[in-house]
């Protein structure tokens, strides 16, 4: 089986990791929701989900359009921070339980996580999302999608996600922040 074909079964299967997070996010939403949820920062979701979208497909044609090879050198060591992205990926999702979901939903009442990676970082999914945005495309020295994903997710994730996330997380009376 060639290089090219391994990548875009990595790709694939990447994009069956993504449904199973949205499948996770719909039910853990419903569940906020539930529970008096309030979401904030909707306008910016349908760009990321565009960029997550176009993340892989970029990767599938950039190998393809381009001719770009597999260079060891290069590509084991993103394959493995690609690997360990999703391990990292999943930690949170598991720290966050029922309240981790793709958009930004605060709960009413409830105190901010502050277990597993969340113990370290305000923020710890972001720094995964941004590992795997220049990890994965450079499995197969796909460099042109590395470097735009990298620099449209630092626009939505600084302009939009953050500052929207940071104002959710602000909006909690400040005994919900510094409980936990």
């Amino acid at each position: 089986m060639s290089s090219a074909a391994l990548f875009t079964a990595l790709v694939l299967a990447t994009g069956l990791e993504r449904l199973a997070e949205l499948v996770v996010s719909t039910r853990n939403a419903r569940w906020s929701f539930e529970r008096g949820g309030v979401e904030t920062g909707r306008g910016h979701f349908g760009p990321m989900v565009v960029l997550h979208t176009g993340l892989l497909l970029a990767c599938l044609a950039e190998v393809a359009l381009a001719e770009r090879p597999f260079l060891p050198a290069l590509g084991w060591p993103m394959l493995a921070l690609a690997l360990l992205s999703q391990v990292l990926r999943w930690w949170c999702i598991a720290s966050l339980g029922r309240r981790w979901n793709t958009r930004v939903i605060v709960v009413p009442g409830m105190p901010p996580v502050v277990r597993g990676p969340y113990r370290f970082l305000k923020h710890p999914n972001y720094v995964v999302v941004v590992i795997e945005g220049f990890a994965l495309p450079l499995v197969h020295s796909c460099w042109v999608t590395a470097l735009a994903f990298t620099v449209l997710n630092a626009v939505l994730l600084l302009g939009f996600r953050l500052p929207a996330e940071n104002r959710a997380l602000a909006s909690l009376p400040a005994a919900a922040r510094t409980a936990g």
